[in-house]
C-alpha cells in the first residue's frame, strides 16, 4: 500500500523551473499525457530522464524545444532538442564569433569538395558535412566532419527515412553544425542532440498551451502513510 501511494506521489510531484524568465512545471503525469511523440509506451525511466534533461538543461518542451519519442516494440525512447535550440544559444553565448556550415561532396573528377550550403548538383556525389564554430579568442576555428553513411536516418526495414531520402544534404549540414557548437561549447549544449543525429525525424507538432493543462500541473499532496528521503526522490 505504501509502495503504491510512493509511486502514485512521485507520479504527480510538479518539478518548477525557469526558461529565459518563465516558469515551466512538469510532473510525470504531465510528460505521459501531452509530451510523449511516436505513439509507444514509455518506462517510468525514460519519463525521469526527459524530465531531468529539460530541467538541468533549462528546456521548454511546452515549446518543442526537446521531445520525447517512442515509437512502438521494444525500442528505447529517444530524446532529441528542437531546431532552433541550438542556434539560439550559440548567438547568447558571449564568445560565439560565428559559423560555417555545408556538404563535402565528391566531383565527377573524384575530388572532394567542402562547400558552403547544401547545393550538390546531378553529377556529383554527396559524401558527408562539415561545420565550423568560431569562439573568441581562438585563432582556430572548433571544426567537425561527418560522413554520410555514417549518420544517414533509417527504418527497420533499412529504408532511408523521410526526411533524409528528401533532403540529404540539409540533414548531414545539420549534423556537422549541431556537433561542432557541442564541442565548441560543451556546457550549453552537453546532452542535447538534434533529430538528425539520431537518425530519427523529429514530429511536425505545434506548441502546447500550457494554461490548458493547468488542473494537471497542480501539487498533489503525497498521502500521509508515504515518507520519501530526498536521496530516493529522483525528481528531487
Amino acid at each position: 500500500m505504501v509502495n503504491n501511494s510512493l509511486a502514485k506521489a512521485q507520479e504527480s510531484k510538479v518539478v518548477e523551473y525557469e526558461v529565459n524568465g518563465e516558469k515551466v512545471k512538469l510532473s510525470p503525469n504531465i510528460i505521459k499525457q501531452y509530451l510523449v511523440s511516436g505513439g509507444g509506451t514509455v518506462s517510468d525511466q525514460e519519463v525521469v530522464m526527459f524530465l531531468n534533461l529539460c530541467r538541468f538543461q533549462h528546456l521548454n518542451p511546452f515549446l518543442r524545444e526537446a521531445y520525447l519519442i517512442k515509437y512502438g516494440g521494444n525500442q528505447p525512447a529517444t530524446m532529441v532538442t528542437g531546431k532552433e535550440v541550438f542556434t539560439k544559444r550559440a548567438r547568447r553565448n558571449k564568445d560565439y564569433a560565428g559559423q560555417q556550415a555545408g556538404v563535402v561532396v565528391q566531383k565527377k573528377d573524384g575530388t572532394l569538395e567542402n562547400r558552403i550550403g547544401s547545393l550538390v548538383i546531378s553529377d556529383e556525389k554527396l559524401v558527408g558535412g562539415w561545420a565550423k564554430v568560431f569562439i573568441k579568442g581562438y585563432e582556430v576555428p572548433t571544426e567537425i566532419s561527418v560522413s554520410l553513411d555514417e549518420y544517414i536516418g533509417r527504418k527497420k526495414d533499412g529504408e532511408v527515412n523521410g526526411q533524409w531520402s528528401k533532403k540529404p544534404a540539409t540533414m548531414i549540414r545539420k549534423v556537422a553544425l549541431v556537433q561542432a557548437l557541442r564541442e565548441a561549447f560543451p556546457e550549453d549544449f552537453a546532452g542535447l542532440y538534434s533529430a538528425e543525429e539520431v537518425g530519427t525525424e523529429q514530429p511536425d507538432e505545434a506548441p502546447i498551451d500550457e494554461s490548458k493543462i493547468e488542473v494537471a500541473v497542480k501539487d498533489v499532496p503525497i498521502p500521509a502513510d508515504v515518507q520519501t528521503k530526498p536521496e530516493d526522490d529522483p525528481l528531487a
